[in-house]
């Protein structure tokens, strides 16, 4: 969803979130995370990384920007495009 309709009281699956849309919610399935909620206390990182070994291939970095933004989103953050992000990201993993 785009971050400006974010609901943070409506959040009653993977796309309510900022930046997901069925696509990103599917690769989340895969990682065994089926609602919002579920999104609390994870990393952004090891869920990247987490999605690369069960595909067995190098995912686009900007999915890590995504990851980012869900998870600031569920920490309480406010909702932000996933670009928002990729500068962070660039600056705290180069090699991606």
């Amino acid at each position: 969803m785009h971050p400006s309709k974010v609901n943070r009281l409506q959040l009653n699956s993977l796309t309510d979130l900022p930046n997901i849309g069925p696509s990103i919610a599917a690769d989340l399935r895969l990682l065994g995370i089926n609602t919002p909620q579920q999104l609390v206390g994870h990393d952004a990182f090891t869920l990247y990384q987490r999605l690369c070994d069960i595909t067995q291939i190098r995912q686009d970095p900007c999915v890590l920007d995504v990851f980012m933004s869900i998870t600031d989103f569920i920490s309480g953050k406010p909702p932000q495009a996933w670009w928002y992000y990729t500068a962070k990201r660039k600056k705290l993993w180069p090699s991606l």
